[in-house]
């Protein structure tokens, strides 16, 4: 009975986490959207980028914060989630863990640069001559390819993409979670790789760009996340998994649990 109930609670707490994360993170890039032109203004010159951070104030520092740590709390139920599942033992399920978590840290990297790096940059480039400015965005140019295209968008988007596929392909193998949570999975994750094309193009011009790419996969994306958050608290998943990821169909017919009726389940 403890057993039981502390599986429910973990998996409760994953659930919360999943939902919680996600709706704080679209709040917070919501009001950046409306106050920096998010993710617009990430393909804009350093003439026009830099000026307007510089506007914005603490007010836009502190945001970007907030942004990259609403982001940041992704990493928590990513972590729980093998075992709020009842599948640490699943070696697919291990390594998109590990890949998932590290995939957060290079996106939270990616974000808050907008905290520690380019306010300095943002100042010079106001306050100097012509000189400091031209050196002030060749550096702005670097950082931005470096911490944004590459770690923050090229690399947090791959990652987090292999991890919510490897999950979807186990919960339509398994049952662990209803099946149309994996296919909306593959299919929100396949539209959210198509805004590659426009973080390619940064360094390769004239890489096919599908414009609202970046705009509907981070949305379905986001939303699936939330969807998952829900499920794991709507509906108990079978206690009794084996480590290839498909319930023990013998305990799962057998077990006094399970015999009751189930409960309905970045740009930088």
């Amino acid at each position: 009975m403890t057993t039981t109930h502390s599986s429910s609670s973990l998996r409760r707490l994953t659930g919360a986490l999943f939902v919680v994360s996600a709706v704080a993170f679209a709040a917070a890039a919501t009001a950046l959207s409306i106050t920096f032109d998010w993710p617009d203004i990430l393909r804009e010159p350093p003439g026009i980028v830099l000026p307007a951070f510089a506007a914005g104030g603490p007010g836009l520092v502190w945001l970007w914060f907030t942004t990259a740590w609403t982001y940041g709390l992704l990493a928590l139920p990513v972590l729980l989630l093998p075992a709020a599942l009842g599948l640490r033992s699943n070696p697919a399920l291990q390594v998109a863990t590990s890949v998932g978590a590290v995939s957060v840290l290079v996106s939270l990297i990616g974000f808050l640069r907008w905290v520690f790096v380019v306010p300095p940059l943002a100042d010079s480039h106001v306050t100097g001559d012509a000189r400091t400015r031209a050196a002030v965005e060749a550096t702005w140019t670097a950082q931005h390819q470096f911490g944004g295209a590459l770690l923050g968008e090229h690399l947090g988007q791959l990652l987090v993409i292999g991890w919510s596929v490897t999950l979807s392909v186990i919960i339509l193998r398994s049952g662990i979670l209803p099946r149309w949570l994996g296919t909306v999975g593959i299919a929100a994750s396949a539209t959210y790789l198509l805004n590659q094309g426009d973080i390619l193009s940064t360094a390769v011009p004239g890489f096919p760009v599908w414009d609202l790419a970046g705009l509907l996969g981070s949305t379905a994306w986001g939303l699936w996340v939330a969807a998952l958050g829900v499920v794991l608290l709507a509906r108990p998943a079978p206690e009794n998994v084996s480590s290839t990821g498909r319930p023990d169909s013998a305990s799962f017919l057998h077990s006094p649990t399970n015999s009751r009726p189930t409960q309905a389940g970045p740009r930088n």
